[in-house]
């Protein structure tokens, strides 16, 4: 655990611990500019996991099977840099002459 998830689970349960001594939820949020929705969340990733669940995490994994493969990213960067051409432009331009399908958002994302 670093210095910055520390600090961040200290505010979190000072938040927690003030709603308790005072019993009011909403002046707590209003005392501290947090939403309820957000206290609520906190309150119950407190109650499932302890501080543990106070940590800020990312909602889910990268999947990196979904990823474009290397040598189309490579081409299509390729292309935009010295041609200038749009992600619709890319996306028929790999199409009609390497024979590579890529929507034109899959292009973009490159």
């Amino acid at each position: 655990m670093n210095q910055k998830q520390k600090h961040d689970i200290k505010r979190k349960m000072a938040v927690l611990k003030h709603a308790d001594t005072t019993t009011n939820v909403s002046k707590t949020c209003r005392y501290f500019g947090i939403s309820r929705q957000t206290f609520y969340n906190w309150r119950n990733a407190y109650k499932g996991k302890g501080e543990i669940g106070l940590i800020n995490s990312k909602p889910c994994p990268r999947n990196l099977n979904l990823r474009t493969p290397k040598h189309i990213e490579e081409k299509v960067i390729y292309l935009r840099k010295t041609y200038h051409f749009g992600p619709r432009r890319i996306s028929m331009y790999m199409e009609r002459y390497h024979g590579i399908k890529i929507s034109s958002s899959g292009a973009r994302y490159v």
